[in-house]
């Protein structure tokens, strides 16, 4: 930043130099913002906590209101601790995950909840009460199904929908607004009704590959044929990082930014991931099919590009231009895997409050117990770990958890063991992920990692030891909001497109090699994941 000289009785001027972004990420708990530079460094970020209502089992809600304070809480935060002003920063967008925002017509809350309060507006991406809807949505048999894997997941938006029109149909007949979290927020911020690629190929079932991208036949088919007149949704998407316009006066007051800022269409948090750890490929075509985005907090998610469709049952895709422009995406993943382990944690009696000194705590005992009883701590000791459904490759909203091998063991170190077994099951079912992926065209070798995963050790190993990859850990402290920065910044004009905006900010990572002398316990294991699967599945039949 260039200042002017300051004379007394002239005005204070500063000329500013510096092209900066604002990346903003909503996950489940908490909205996050960071400010970073053109070389993607990280300058300042600040989080805020959003809050959740669970009124039944299976019933997940936000607050839309409480999101925009949240998440203009964090940005004003990160400006402050990155010691820029406001005037610096080019560009803004938006990561979120995938929940549905239900508004009236006059943009105001309305409620999505049994409970009728009006500010629980947003249903939750992870929310299964529409498991029913996603089942009939599956057998419809319709065409879209071929670009979701063939299964309609209830994390998706069509049977949340569908959900929502029949119980309750107040709520239905005044809607005027339906969005995507992340257009939500691009909404709030421009003013602009324009959606992403992203999300509305990944969620609403739009097929961005076709000129026409809506098959309303498929929304007539489930009771939808009304959703147009409520949802305010537009006929063509918007290519991730377009540029939707500047901050309106508002949005640029709350933010703590100014209306110069323009506004990116954003993206999926785990999509904004991808981007974050798979951007240094983005002008690698041939090779980008050899490397895996692994997405891992309170879910997974894993994602894999390719010039070509690779479309196959069970995994969801694949997905035109919902990260990189022109490349296709196939995504799988886990629906818990860091909710998972706290839910071990709460679930056992030696365990208490799931935070990260109690993580950590139990890490250090783990590998303790290794170091005293070898290698094959707990192996009698088997965890499938679909305590939430199975996202993929077997695409089960209805799949349940299993745990082989407990005892009368109640101690802290029965914790630990349980914790240790819990943590392979979830590695080997990004295994089984992988397996399908390179079954069905994919080469994939190298795991690229971000997320709260990464601050778990026992995890970090494993994803190297029981898949066989090479594991990339980013060297950017933020992978999310690197993504989402890169996105920033296109739409800013800082770089003419995407690509180069991933090219120059990606930040690299460190290489973590797969345990050669580890491959036939895991491969024992596996064997045995497989079959409980297959056990589950068979009682399931019997069921």
């Amino acid at each position: 930043i260039a200042r002017s000289d300051c004379r007394p009785g002239s005005e204070s001027r500063i000329v500013l130099t510096r092209n900066l972004v604002c990346a903003v990420d909503v996950g489940t708990g908490s909205a996050r913002a960071g400010i970073l530079d053109t070389k993607g460094t990280l300058l300042g970020r600040a989080e805020h906590p959003i809050a959740m209502h669970r009124p039944k089992p299976d019933h997940a809600e936000h607050d839309s209101r409480d999101i925009w304070a949240a998440v203009c809480a964090a940005v004003r935060g990160a400006r402050e601790r990155s010691g820029v002003a406001a005037a610096e920063i080019a560009g803004i967008s938006f990561d979120a995950t995938c929940s549905l925002v239900v508004l009236d017509r006059q943009g105001d809350q309305l409620s999505a909840s049994v409970t009728g309060e009006k500010r629980w507006d947003t249903i939750v991406w992870l929310d299964h009460r529409a498991i029913a809807e996603a089942d009939e949505c599956t057998r419809s048999g319709h065409a879209v199904l071929d670009y979701i894997g063939g299964v309609m997941s209830p994390e998706m938006e069509t049977p949340k929908l569908m959900w929502l029109k029949r119980n309750l149909p107040d709520t239905w007949n005044k809607a005027g607004y339906l969005f995507d979290l992340a257009d939500f927020l691009t909404w709030k911020a421009s003013g602009s009704l324009a959606r992403s690629q992203c999300t509305l190929t990944a969620k609403w079932t739009y097929l961005a590959h076709e000129e026409q991208g809506w098959r309303r036949d498929f929304f007539d088919l489930v009771g939808l044929d009304d959703l147009f007149e409520h949802g305010n949704l537009p006929e063509k998407a918007s290519a991730v990082g377009a540029d939707l316009g500047p901050l309106t006066a508002q949005a640029a007051a709350e933010l703590g930014l100014t209306e110069k800022c323009r506004v990116g269409a954003g993206v999926i948090d785990a999509y904004a991931g991808a981007l974050g750890v798979l951007g240094g490929f983005a002008g690698d075509e041939k090779n980008i099919g050899r490397h895996l985005a692994l997405i891992a907090g309170t879910s997974s998610c894993v994602m894999a590009m390719s010039p070509d469709p690779q479309p196959f049952p069970g995994v969801w895709g694949p997905y035109y231009g919902a990260a990189l422009p022109n490349l296709w995406l196939s995504e799988g993943g886990q629906s818990a895997t860091g909710a998972l382990l706290d839910h071990i944690i709460r679930w056992h009696g030696a365990g208490g409050e799931p935070d990260a000194a109690m993580h950590a705590r139990i890490a250090a005992r783990v590998a303790e117990l290794r170091a005293i009883e070898g290698e094959g701590l707990a192996a009698r000791l088997h965890v499938l770990p679909d305590f939430h459904g199975n996202r993929s490759p077997l695409a089960d909203p209805h799949a349940v958890g299993v745990v082989s091998g407990l005892t009368l063991d109640s101690s802290f170190d029965s914790l630990c063991k349980l914790y240790w077994r819990t943590a392979v099951g979830i590695a080997l079912g990004v295994r089984h992920v992988l397996e399908a992926l390179n079954e069905n065209g994919y080469l994939i070798d190298t795991l690229h990692v971000t997320g709260g995963h990464t601050k778990n050790p026992l995890l970090m190993e494993l994803y190297a030891d029981a898949t066989g990859c090479s594991v990339i850990e980013p060297l950017a402290d933020e992978a999310v909001l690197l993504g989402t920065g890169m996105v920033a910044a296109t739409a800013a004009g800082l770089f003419p497109f995407l690509n180069a905006a991933c090219l120059a900010m990606q930040q690299g990572g460190k290489t973590r090699e797969t345990n050669r002398h580890s491959a036939a316990r895991f491969d024992r294991d596996y064997r045995i994941f497989l079959e409980m699967h297959r056990q589950r599945q068979a009682l399931d039949a019997i069921r």
